[in-house]
């Protein structure tokens, strides 16, 4: 199936790595120009170079913080100068570290606020717009399946990007009538370095061992098994596409069956 993504231009955040980097690298596959940001200049460069050689798709990387909204804005308006148009953002960011309730402090809370929902504000506030003037575009957030189901001590990832889906779903109603699709993917249990450290700070506060962790969340699974971020990363590349053209405002559990809502 041509997903028609050849020769567009798609943003990607926090692609150094991760569900990131698999997002970036299937857009890429299909055609699309590239621009990635991440904080650590290296692992960015190597992802860069690793998907431009792969693909032979041009590939524009900047390291940044995605919680610094002039940062943002500044790598948004160099993507355009280099590729004259923006059509698709991904935005994505790292997950807030597993607290209780008890334990978070004020300054956590600010923290994962600017992590999550802030920068989601930031990308949209850049990238709206300049789809907007062209009268097509794909605006597409990487949240959890814990906003469908929230996830035992993920207190701050549980509650904030709650918010990003709320933002999300009213930009869908906004910008729809420009051609403007906007979306969220909400990955389950998908085996990155993500998971393998949310996995640790279960063993260290309960005392069992990882593997059992692991085991664990694959009996939560129908699938009995993690995702792989290839997987997650294809239903990024489709809503991102002009297949997906009367998808909007819609949040996609990618999770093997893990969310048991009926929605």
């Amino acid at each position: 199936m041509d997903l028609g993504l050849t020769g567009r231009v798609a943003i990607v955040a926090a692609a150094s790595k991760g569900l990131g980097r698999a997002a970036a690298e299937e857009l890429s596959r299909e055609g699309a120009h590239l621009a990635i940001c991440a904080r650590t200049a290296s692992t960015l460069a190597e992802t860069a170079a690793h998907i431009q050689k792969t693909t032979g798709h041009q590939v524009l990387h900047q390291a940044l913080d995605v919680t610094d909204s002039e940062a943002v804005a500044a790598f948004v308006a160099a993507v355009e100068a280099r590729f004259g148009r923006i059509d698709i953002c991904v935005t994505n960011c790292g997950g807030p570290p597993s607290k209780s309730f008890k334990s978070t402090k004020p300054e956590d809370w600010r923290s994962a606020f600017d992590q999550l929902l802030m920068s989601t504000i930031f990308f949209a506030r850049e990238t709206l717009p300049r789809m907007q003037r062209n009268k097509w575009g794909r605006l597409i957030t990487i949240t959890s399946s814990a906003v469908k189901q929230p996830v035992d001590g993920l207190l701050l990832s549980n509650s904030i990007r709650a918010a990003v889906v709320g933002l999300a779903r009213t930009l869908a109603n906004e910008y729809a009538a420009d051609g403007i699709t906007v979306n969220n993917v909400c990955p389950g249990y998908t085996r990155t370095a993500r998971l393998d450290g949310l996995a640790s700070s279960i063993s260290a506060r309960t005392g069992c061992k990882a593997e059992e962790v692991f085991a664990g969340w694959e009996r939560e699974i129908p699938a009995g098994r993690l995702g792989t971020p290839q997987e997650f990363a294809a239903v990024v590349a489709f809503l991102a596409s002009e297949r997906a053209s009367y998808m909007n405002g819609a949040s996609i559990a990618v999770d093997g069956g893990l969310v048991r809502s009926l929605l």
